[in-house]
């Protein structure tokens, strides 16, 4: 029997514990506490992360990013109803931009996908950006192993849909899926936005539309034309990942289901392709975004402890005072913590 979750959140470790144990027995509350706490930043998720990493790993972690209007959250329910009835249980990590005002997250995907909302293998969780560029919010990968590890098979992690700044998804994904919509002109802008550059599969959704198989062609084009092949993501931490020579350009109506069960199976492909491959350029990109975004939540919290607090101040002012450059204000800073540990 799996232990009672109540209160558990508030009840140090051996109450961490036990809602780790409820939700690895299937308790359903206690996951949704875990990836509140996950998403809070408090004690309970890294005590819960500690405990249910190392049983992560087995999920397919696929990516929905496109421009808004292309029908991410549609696309998500239809691939939730596809894997369902190939009897995979399904998780959502579904990013909304946030409110202005308390910092939670607007829209509410789980609104849009109500139709599952008694099934018991498929768990959707909404999460506010807070201000996080690239898509996701911050806590979005830790959610997708707290996911992974409770059982998932399947795990979606739909965008806020900006559309400019969403490649970040590329690095917490094994496979990423870029939406486009016909005759709405944002190829262009996708290309800028380097979206292109990190999709393994393009889905032009919509695909009743007059116009889908022209943009679908047009997409094709572009990816040759802009050397596609051999491409992959850079940024500040994670090393470029090989992707394939040319992403599959594919057609859904996901209003009507269309298209899914091939964009399905377009999945699966790439996710066997990963496996003989090793899949360790994603899984190393993957474990160096959470590793990095640890270290600086760490440094941060260091240089704000109250024993470093005033020397991090007395930094700031002198970089707002145009005393010192940001360079050596980093380096200072640095050497505080070194001295301080």
């Amino acid at each position: 029997m799996a232990a009672d979750p109540k209160g558990a959140a508030d009840a140090g470790p051996r109450g961490a514990d036990a809602l780790v144990e409820a939700a690895l027995g299937g308790d359903r509350r206690a996951l949704a506490r875990i990836l509140t706490a996950v998403e809070n930043r408090t004690s309970v998720a890294e005590i819960a992360l500690r405990r249910m990493y190392p049983l992560a790993g087995r999920a397919h972690l696929v990516g929905i990013t496109g421009p808004p209007g292309s029908g991410k959250s549609t696309l998500v329910s239809a691939l939730i109803g596809a894997a369902r009835e190939a009897g995979r249980a399904v998780g959502v990590v579904a990013v909304d931009p946030s409110s202005p005002i308390t910092g939670g997250a607007l829209l509410g995907d789980r609104v849009r996908m109500q139709h599952y909302a008694t099934d018991r293998d498929v768990f959707i969780r909404s999460m506010a950006a807070r201000g996080h560029a690239g898509g996701l919010a911050s806590t979005s990968t830790a959610a997708a192993a707290v996911l992974d590890a409770a059982g998932f098979d399947l795990i979606l992690l739909e965008t806020v849909g900006t559309g400019q700044s969403e490649v970040e998804v590329a690095a917490a994904a094994d496979t990423t899926v870029v939406l486009e919509a016909p005759e709405m002109g944002d190829e262009v802008q996708a290309i800028k936005a380097g979206l292109l550059e990190v999709a393994d599969i393009v889905v032009v959704n919509k695909g009743d539309r007059p116009g889908a198989q022209r943009t679908a062609s047009q997409l094709r084009a572009m990816l040759v034309a802009t050397g596609r092949a051999g491409g992959g993501i850079r940024d500040g931490a994670a090393k470029p990942r090989p992707r394939p020579k040319e992403p599959e350009v594919l057609l859904t109506t996901a209003t009507t289901g269309d298209g899914i069960p091939e964009l399905l199976a377009s999945l699966d492909r790439h996710r066997a392709r990963g496996r003989d491959a090793g899949d360790t350029p994603a899984r190393l990109a993957r474990a160096e975004a959470q590793v990095w975004s640890i270290l600086a939540d760490r440094l941060r919290a260091e240089l704000h402890a109250p024993a470093n607090r005033d020397a991090t101040d007395a930094t700031m002012r002198k970089v707002a005072g145009h005393e010192l450059d940001p360079f050596a204000a980093a380096d200072e800073l640095l050497r505080s913590t070194r001295h301080s540990g």
